[in-house]
């Protein structure tokens, strides 16, 4: 393993077992390493709010003989994940553009493919049983898995009454958005590499309150299961400047689905209702885009009786 995975292992192994202080330390370096880099110790200290002494015994809790030897391997962190475009030459520099398309499509399919073959179907059973039961559902994903964790929200605010969509840029919203989690409710949790330590402490919060925790990671060994009693695995690892993923999604659907089918009266219920408010309100009727005689008409609300289009 090179010294520039070995770092971010070496904090993820470490989180449960640190103090506050340094696990204030992990949380900064993870989220702005590429600013911590050029930090000394007193005035990383000084950005988090912890000693100068703080920030070496952290480095040497990680297995470092001191600070200057950490920040040697937090270099090679940050070089490492600034190559990311020559990582995507390497796989597609060879392709001729007309091949890109079917090579990123293949790949996407192969993640797929490989997602269902190690997906635990008792863990997406229990996942499912578990959303079912909770009081409060919280959703949270940051950075990339944002939009998965919106459209995963979206769909569960039609099947379910309290679902919390966690949106925050600081550790400190993330706790006031949850401060009334309970061993009632779950939280789910979106995180693929690299992973989100702001995720990863939503999680470690959720479970000190006794709350369920459901994961959506990448591996059995990625650091979002260290809270987690369910875990749902989906393959993401692609060669490109973008993280893949279609197979998170897929998982997603799957999971959408298969809540759906328990909750048919209720969703049908929902979805009725919004029918109606959507055509008494117009909703859609405003902005849609009709095609009339080989023509395009866009139609918009009417003032007084005279159509605008007219």
């Amino acid at each position: 393993m090179s010294r520039t995975n070995d770092l971010g292992n070496r904090i993820n192994e470490a989180y449960g077992r640190l103090s506050k202080g340094q696990k204030l330390l992990a949380v900064y370096i993870t989220d702005n390493y590429d600013k911590a880099v050029f930090l000394t110790a007193a005035r990383l200290g000084e950005m988090v709010g912890v000693s100068e002494s703080t920030v070496v015994r952290f480095a040497m809790h990680l297995g470092y003989k001191g600070y200057p030897e950490f920040q040697s391997a937090l270099k090679e962190l940050v070089q490492g994940r600034l190559h990311a475009m020559q990582r995507m030459e390497v796989a597609y520099g060879r392709i001729s553009q007309s091949k890109i398309l079917q090579s990123v499509l293949g790949s996407d399919a192969e993640r797929i493919h490989s997602t269902l073959e190690k997906i635990d179907e008792h863990a997406f059973d229990l996942a499912v049983d578990t959303i079912l039961s909770a009081r409060h559902i919280y959703i949270i994903g940051i950075r990339s898995c944002a939009p998965l964790a919106s459209f995963l929200s979206f769909y569960f605010t039609l099947m379910f009454e309290n679902v919390h969509l966690i949106q925050t840029s600081s550790a400190s919203e993330i706790f006031e958005q949850m401060v009334r989690i309970g061993k009632d409710d779950v939280i789910i949790g979106i995180s693929f590499p690299r992973y989100s330590m702001r995720t990863l402490k939503a999680m470690e919060f959720a479970n000190n309150r006794s709350a369920r925790v459901i994961t959506l990671t990448d591996s059995v060994h990625s650091p979002m299961n260290l809270y987690s009693s369910c875990n749902l695995i989906a393959d993401s690892d692609m060669a490109s400047i973008v993280d893949s993923l279609v197979a998170p999604l897929s998982v997603i659907n799957a999971l959408i689905v298969a809540l759906c089918m328990k909750k048919q009266d209720g969703v049908a219920r929902t979805l009725g209702m919004l029918e109606e408010v959507w055509d008494e309100y117009q909703v859609y009727g405003n902005d849609e885009i009709n095609y009339i005689n080989d023509s395009v008409r866009m139609r918009y609300a009417r003032i007084g009786d005279t159509d605008l289009n007219e």
